[in-house]
């Protein structure tokens, strides 16, 4: 077993949020922080937060904050944290906006991972990309790979998977957890949140 860090990557300015911090809000009774920890606790040895916000030390004690090594350069740049911070591990990592990603798909991830490759991501219709490169396992040699795109001024986050070696989960195992478009929803501005069950 590769060592593995479950890192949830809490960046992004929220502009469409007002500025609120939307891994703290609360979805279907718990907040999507909590919800994404748990999730990864079933696939990690240890969790990471990667946050810039000074209040980050805060949002989940006892779990280890560290801050963006190359601010401004966007997901990808989380991605670049989270392997700079994990000390030469492998990452399963989360955006913390994703509040219904499934422990058992990291855990077929990181499995998928250590087989061999560098990078294994989950196969996805809904996404353009057509994988979801924020819930996704990375070997710690992407971090190269990631740094030459982002100096090259390459920011998407799918960017650097042409330079390492990748396997995917075909959308039909993913399925096998549930909805795709729940697992890979996302919260980016207030209306997007689930309403709250009546009292």
């Amino acid at each position: 077993m590769i060592p593995c860090v479950g890192v949830i990557l809490a960046g992004g300015g929220a502009r469409r949020f007002g500025g609120q911090a939307k891994g703290l809000q609360v979805v279907e009774g718990a907040r999507i922080i909590d919800r994404v920890a748990v999730s990864l606790r079933e696939a990690a040895d240890e969790l990471l937060l990667i946050a810039n916000d000074p209040d980050a030390h805060r949002w989940l004690p006892g779990v280890r904050v560290a801050p963006d090594v190359r601010p401004g350069d966007g997901a990808l740049g989380g991605l670049h944290a989270a392997l700079s911070h994990a000390g030469g591990s492998a990452v399963v990592v989360v955006a913390w906006d994703m509040p219904f990603v499934p422990g058992g798909l990291l855990r077929a991830l990181r499995t998928l991972g250590e087989a061999g490759v560098d990078a294994a991501l989950p196969e996805s219709v809904l996404s353009g990309r057509g994988v979801e490169p924020l819930c996704a396992w990375y070997g710690p040699g992407c971090l190269a790979a990631i740094t030459r795109r982002l100096e090259a001024g390459d920011r998407r986050a799918v960017s650097f998977l042409d330079d390492v070696r990748v396997s995917t989960l075909p959308a039909a195992e993913v399925s096998h957890w549930g909805d795709p478009a729940r697992i890979f929803f996302n919260v980016n501005s207030p209306d997007d949140l689930p309403p709250a069950p009546p009292q």
